[in-house]
């Protein structure tokens, strides 16, 4: 997709608000705008949507080098917009993506967080995402394939259309139904590109693969995001985000079970750093705790609500 600005004269001319000022190196001038309201109601009220996407985004654990490659997209696209307002030329830039990494490393995330960012930027009319995989895209017979996946891409009309484990469509090879599902997609993109993101997500190995096997593809999609794993650190981080959000907190002794479980999944399994494996854990801690629980037959607490002990998460890696 190339960058086209939707209602050009109402989109956000400034970059975000004082809580990520530091991480977008917004300039006082910004912020000033901002506060005192110069530009009219609807250019504040997008300049502060855009500033709370932002923040989502950085709230996000880990992602370093993801985060610093969307904040690259996006200064370029609001540095274009104001070039345009200058009657300069202005760059065309492709916005269809490719997505490398394990399951549970955020990908489906950051993609609905970009599906919001390029609607407050005016990039996309919607902002809205699709997730599908290979199954909603082939049919089962000549013809329902290219139907199907024409389906799917209008429902991702105004959005993004994210693939999941796209290099499936190319494991059949030229006799497979797949084949006819990728040219439907490109012929999709053509006609839509002022109204649709493609991202296709996958393994980084089979993502790399899948790109070579159609030439046209690389040149289509010109930005690769790679999700790194998770460390060790960055995952429990996680488990207190989403503790917290549960109204739950890892005491003491379930802090250091907890990191126990991780690096030894880690050993057993190269590729278990991701946020699934921390939810599969949480989960079935918070189940053990309420066993536990009842099982007392003293009254209580907030406290003890709220506590995920040593002993609801021992043994617990291996029942997920």
């Amino acid at each position: 997709m190339k960058i086209k600005i939707w209602n050009v004269q109402g989109t956000n001319k400034n970059t975000g608000h004082k809580a990520d000022c530091r991480s977008w190196k917004i300039s006082p001038a910004q912020l000033n705008n901002l506060r005192t309201g110069r530009g009219g109601a609807e250019q504040v009220n997008n300049s502060k949507n855009t500033g709370e996407i932002l923040l989502e985004l950085n709230s996000l654990v880990g992602l370093h080098g993801v985060k610093k490659l969307i904040e690259e997209i996006y200064s370029y696209i609001e540095i274009q917009k104001m070039r345009q307002k200058e009657k300069l030329v202005s760059e065309p830039l492709g916005l269809h993506m490719i997505f490398k990494g394990n399951p549970g490393t955020g990908k489906t995330t950051v993609a609905r967080i970009l599906g919001k960012l390029f609607k407050e930027v005016g990039v996309l009319p919607k902002g809205h995402l699709i997730e599908v995989e290979r199954a909603d895209l082939v049919g089962e017979f000549i013809g329902h394939t290219a139907q199907k996946t024409r389906d799917q891409i209008k429902r991702a009309l105004g959005g993004i259309l994210f693939i999941d484990e796209a290099y499936s469509l190319a494991r059949g090879g030229d006799k497979d139904f797949g084949k006819e599902a990728i040219d439907a997609l490109v012929k999709g993109m053509e006609d839509h590109r002022d109204s649709l993101i493609l991202i296709l997500a996958g393994y980084q190995d089979e993502m790399d693969w899948f790109v070579e096997t159609n030439p046209g593809l690389r040149s289509r999609f010109p930005i690769h995001i790679t999700f790194p794993d998770f460390s060790n650190r960055e995952l429990l981080a996680i488990a207190d985000l989403m503790l917290q959000q549960r109204q739950y907190y890892l005491s003491n002794g379930a802090r250091e079970e907890f990191r126990y479980v991780i690096e030894k999944e880690h050993k057993r399994h190269e590729h278990s750093g991701n946020a699934r494996l921390v939810r599969n854990l949480i989960e079935r801690a918070i189940r053990r705790q309420a066993v536990r629980l009842l099982q007392r037959e003293s009254d209580l607490s907030r406290k003890d609500l709220m506590a995920i002990n040593r002993e609801d998460l021992e043994g617990a890696s291996d029942q997920i």
